[in-house]
């Protein structure tokens, strides 16, 4: 895929949680899937499965509070509630903030909520995109349900008593051979006195629900508070948290323990064959053209510097005039048929360039706790070392120091919280 330099050659991973995204269960698993990154990973959290919710904003807070807090990593929120509602402006700001996210957290809310907002938009493909790049998308509890080939309702049935039937999902498991559906609460308790298992429909309704799913299509459930990684570069799922992962395939069932590993082939079905594949991969134009193919894309991508480099010195003249540019090159390319993939990978950057430039002039800091991270982290990463070879004094300082900066320290079994008091 011809995409900007940054982007990894190797597919990255696909997370599912049975639930438990923001507890301390999950903390370590936050942790080891940011630092295969690399050094400074870009992470974003999305909305819109809670969209509907009043307290949607609330539960954003507190995902960002959590990787701020006990994650030490900052978290930004792509808020795209509902796509009905969502200025055009707002929605490009949401496209952008998602194409440069090396680590994707969708959570909490109602799986046909978020699937009918993300319809018709370029949500899906830059998820499904960015994951073959080399990002992590983690999908739990709700968005777990989301991925695969088909969706439970979960809310309509359990609910609102709606017939049993599936919906369509929005497959991202599919672009990477996987044919499967994704059930998290899979040991669910809260009944009490009725069975709640399998994401609340209780066996007797599930097995029916099953026996409604085409003949290639698996069943993947996940207990809650566990999480299971699918490295798709090294062809692998490790299995995380307190409970166990559950692949039903016909009249035959897998369990993969919490701390295993094992080959991704195992996902694939009998012979390890890879259902329904439909990896997303490079596009290829037509076999007379990859000169041309070069010469548009060097292009596209000597524009893009330009502008970034522009926007960097405040040249915002010079930066609009090599947008306009670049309009005229994905015109010219329309009209010389140009690979249709790369005209739409081509107009992603040039809309992402418009981004840049209005959030360019936007007034700084927009969060005052995101513009402090990277210092305040530093500063506890030293004060953790003089109190480490126990120079207490110097540590202290460090504390005293970040106090009077309104910078709130507590330290805790998982290690030193930060806050802001405002």
């Amino acid at each position: 895929m011809r995409v900007s330099s940054r982007r990894s050659v190797y597919p990255g991973k696909i997370v599912l949680m049975g639930s438990g995204e923001l507890t301390a269960t999950m903390v370590e698993v936050h942790k080891e899937l940011l630092r295969e990154l690399g050094e400074v990973p870009r992470a974003a959290f999305i909305d819109t499965p809670a969209g509907f919710q009043l307290n949607v904003d609330q539960l954003s807070r507190r995902a960002v509070d959590y990787f701020q807090s006990r994650v030490s990593h900052t978290l930004s929120v792509v808020s795209f509630k509902a796509k009905e509602t969502i200025s055009p402006s707002a929605a490009e700001m949401a496209y952008h903030t998602l194409r440069a996210a090396d680590f994707m957290l969708i959570g909490p809310g109602s799986p046909t909520y978020a699937l009918r907002q993300w319809q018709g938009t370029p949500i899906p493909e830059i998820i499904t995109r960015r994951v073959s790049e080399g990002a992590c998308l983690v999908a739990a509890s709700a968005a777990a349900l989301t991925v695969g080939r088909f969706t439970l309702p979960v809310y309509e049935i359990y609910k609102v008593g709606a017939s049993l039937h599936w919906v369509e999902g929005m497959d991202v498991l599919g672009q990477f051979g996987l044919s499967m559906v994704v059930v998290p609460h899979w040991n669910n308790a809260e009944g009490g006195t009725h069975d709640t298992r399998f994401c609340y429909m209780g066996e007797p309704r599930f097995r029916t629900l099953v026996s409604l799913l085409p003949d290639d299509v698996a069943v993947f459930g996940l207990d809650e508070h566990t999480a299971c990684i699918i490295d798709l570069a090294r062809e692998e799922i490790r299995i995380r948290g307190i409970g166990t992962v559950t692949l039903q395939r016909g009249e035959s069932a897998m369990t993969f323990g919490s701390g295993e590993c094992y080959p991704m082939g195992i996902l694939y079905g009998a012979a390890g064959e890879k259902r329904g594949q439909k990896r997303t991969s490079s596009p290829s134009g037509p076999e007379d053209k990859p000169q041309t193919d070069d010469v548009f894309w060097d292009k596209i991508h000597a524009l893009q510097s330009m502008v970034e480099k522009s926007l960097a010195v405040s040249d915002l003249e010079k930066a609009a005039t090599a947008l306009l540019e670049m309009d005229g090159a994905l015109w010219k390319g329309q009209e010389e048929l140009e690979n249709p993939e790369f005209l739409s990978q081509a107009r992603d950057v040039f809309r992402d360039l418009i981004v840049l430039c209005a959030t360019d002039r936007l007034p700084s800091p927009r969060n005052p706790a995101d513009s402090l991270a990277a210092v305040v982290e530093a500063m506890l990463s030293m004060r953790s070392t003089f109190r480490h070879a126990k120079k207490w004094a110097e540590a202290d300082a460090i504390r005293d120091c970040l106090l009077k900066a309104n910078v709130v320290i507590e330290d805790t079994a998982d290690g030193p919280r930060w806050r802001l008091n405002r």
